[in-house]
């Protein structure tokens, strides 16, 4: 069985494998290419959706391998990973991200 904490019971930080799903949000002083290089080489090792969130123009990115990138803002439904009863817009994602407000 995978464990996702270690001995003191707090998250691991070394991971051996790709993540099912790779979701970054983009700090003010993060470079967007180094965080999109960061989720190609989860896609190239394993990981089937990644989401760099950019809370300066409100909008997701999205990649999948063998895909072209989708931009979305607003509205858009998000895609989610294949098997996940989910359906998110890029408008929620930023709603659940602002300070002090509760989730719906």
């Amino acid at each position: 069985m995978v464990s996702w904490v270690n001995e003191a019971e707090e998250p691991e930080d070394n991971f051996l494998e790709a993540p099912d799903w790779s979701i970054e949000i983009l700090s003010p002083d993060q470079n967007a290419n180094r965080v999109i290089d960061n989720i190609l080489h989860c896609l190239g090792h394993g990981s089937q959706l990644g989401w760099p969130i950019d809370p300066d123009d409100y909008s997701v990115l999205i990649f999948a391998p063998q895909q072209e990138p989708n931009l979305c803002r607003g509205s858009q439904q998000l895609r989610v990973l294949a098997g996940i009863d989910m359906m998110i817009t890029a408008e929620q994602v930023f709603g659940w991200l602002k300070v002090g407000q509760g989730r719906a």
